[in-house]
């Protein structure tokens, strides 16, 4: 799962985007450019020639800090979004970790409205897998909710799976990325190739694969620039997608889970998270979670009065 391309845009706020650039310019051994633009873009270029840029975004509370206490601003140059260029997980997990560990050292930091979107190479992925992407994640729209704590503040950029949506993929079998599209743009007015059509704004967006540059982004993780849960939201990401692309059927099913913590650990532990290794990663995916991430129905002690009442002994 590994081997597959991506990109991260990470929002937040605290210092401005040339400080944040600096920042960037100085870990990256790069250089960093004039603003320029509507969005305030600085680009920094690395010292391997690849492209990162910090702009604005409108969506984000402007926030600062003085003297220990958060306060509101009005200047736009606090609104910042990071947009990576094309990354690989073994070569730059370590870069992307500890630049934004740096960029929280220099102030900055997030809030309910700011976000992280991954996006995904969508070189491999057929019309089979996407419909298995949109049925992954729809199954488990209300534990992945959950787990991710998304705010209010933010659900109107990263909607649920809607059942519009899936039910006209499963019932029609789509079976070329034409006939996906024009159920994806389905009940949408205005131009396709707006890059901010309203059809973007679901946890899984399909429309940067269609109109955009062929990648399918992730949207449903919260902004932070704590960096085991950039890495923790990055391997859960290249996880689905590869389940997706590998899987031979993903059926909607709507996922019920009298234990969400179990139900979380053994869907991690299905698409990848095996090991020490993405232990941290594990736990922070089902920290928000109810109940017992090792025992489905409780300790040891619990198993034999849930079989006397008619279960099974599913005991880790």
């Amino acid at each position: 799962m590994f081997t597959h391309k991506f990109g991260i845009e990470v929002e937040f706020t605290g210092i401005t985007r040339k400080r944040a650039a600096e920042v960037a310019a100085e870990y990256l051994h790069g250089r960093m450019g004039e603003a320029y633009g509507y969005y305030g873009t600085i680009k920094v270029t690395a010292s391997d020639g690849r492209i990162w840029k910090f702009m604005s975004d409108g969506s984000i509370n402007l926030q600062s800090r003085q003297n220990e206490r958060i306060i509101p601003v009005s200047d736009n140059e606090y609104s910042v979004e990071m947009v990576s260029p094309i990354l690989s997980y073994y070569e730059d997990i370590s870069d992307i970790q500890s630049l934004v560990r740096r960029l929280r050292k220099a102030g900055g930091f997030t809030n309910n409205t700011c976000g992280i979107h991954i996006h995904l190479d969508g070189a491999e992925h057929t019309p089979k897998s996407i419909r298995n992407f949109v049925n992954l994640i729809a199954s488990r729209n209300d534990l992945f909710y959950k787990a991710l704590q998304i705010p209010p503040e933010r659900m109107k950029y990263c909607k649920k799976m809607d059942d519009f949506l899936v039910s006209r993929l499963n019932g029609t079998h789509p079976k070329t990325f034409s006939q996906i599209e024009s159920i994806w743009y389905e009940g949408y007015a205005g131009n396709r190739s707006d890059h901010y059509h309203n059809s973007r704004y679901h946890f899984l967006n399909l429309h940067s694969f269609f109109h955009g540059n062929h990648t399918v982004e992730l949207r449903g993780f919260n902004g932070t620039l704590h960096a085991g849960k950039i890495r923790a939201y990055i391997v859960f990401a290249l996880a689905m997608n590869h389940q997706a692309i590998t899987q031979k059927s993903a059926q909607y099913h709507k996922v019920q889970a009298e234990n969400e913590k179990f139900a979380m650990r053994t869907y991690l532990n299905r698409i990848g998270f095996i090991g020490e290794e993405f232990k941290s990663c594990r736990e922070h995916l089902y920290k928000h979670l109810d109940g017992n991430a090792a025992w489905r129905y409780g300790r040891r002690e619990n198993v034999r009065s849930h079989i006397r009442n008619g279960g099974n002994a599913h005991e880790r």
